[in-house]
């Protein structure tokens, strides 16, 4: 069975955020990338898949820029099998990227496919439960645990909901996105890092995957949001009340 992964390339979560100059989106120029923190889970979660013998291949995945291929390195020196690299410079929103990886899963033929389930750029949390709507997969989200039994064909997934935990039975192929708490992601080794630059990265664009990434939506402006104002030490219950009442207005 192979396990197919997607990656995203994101702005490192430790780096402050700026907005362009022009307003016109988050600045990324001169700025430390990274994988998405959830597509490492993911990852992880297949390499710790395939290192139990339920799969034979992880195949790493990545839509965006050239400069993407640096994040499937990184995918590789984890421990991926190799990785496929769907150049496009347009801005993508979710559906596009479903549809290149419904058309990737055409392809390659996974028994799962695995997403962050969200990306800390712009926390849509929308690719996995589309594309498991185009391929018409059964979908668990949000994943904290996943088991696999190969001889059944089928992936029981204990997801976190409002009300506790909820434990789904799915019929394989599915597609499943994880949750912070699934794993810990591994460090990349100096010598699989050296090993991942010979792997293999195959180039796709999405004309050859004849897939329009064209979008229905449009940035009209993107701003900081206000500057909290410094708190203030009330001297009594009542002056707090007060405050509440007429300047704060929420009661």
């Amino acid at each position: 069975m192979k396990i197919m992964v997607a990656i995203k390339r994101v702005v490192d979560y430790a780096v402050k955020i700026r907005v362009k100059s022009d307003k016109s989106g988050v600045e990324t120029s001169n700025v430390k990338m990274s994988m998405n923190p959830f597509c490492e889970i993911g990852l992880e979660e297949a390499l710790r898949i395939k290192e139990s013998g339920l799969a034979s291949e992880v195949i790493a995945v990545s839509v965006g820029p050239s400069q993407c291929v640096d994040t499937l390195r990184t995918g590789l020196a984890m421990g991926a099998d190799r990785a496929i690299h769907v150049e496009a410079s347009a801005t993508l929103y979710p559906l596009s990227v479903a549809k290149l990886l419904k058309a990737l899963a055409d392809v390659e033929k996974p028994g799962l496919l695995i997403l962050g389930k969200q990306a800390i750029d712009d926390d849509c949390n929308q690719t996995g439960q589309m594309v498991a709507g185009l391929l018409n997969w059964p979908q668990g989200t949000f994943a904290s645990k996943v088991v696999l039994d190969k001889e059944k064909e089928v992936a029981t997934v204990e997801r976190e909901v409002d009300g506790g935990l909820e434990t789904l039975c799915l019929d394989l192929p599915a597609v499943i996105t994880t949750d912070l708490r699934l794993n810990q992601p591994r460090y990349a080794t100096l010598p699989n890092i050296m090993k991942a630059k010979s792997k293999v990265i195959k180039k796709f664009t999405p004309q050859e995957l004849n897939v329009d990434i064209k979008s229905d939506l449009e940035v009209i402006q993107v701003t900081e949001p206000p500057k909290r104002k410094a708190g203030v030490i009330v001297s009594s219950v009542d002056e707090l009340i007060d405050k509440l009442k007429n300047e704060a207005h929420v009661i």
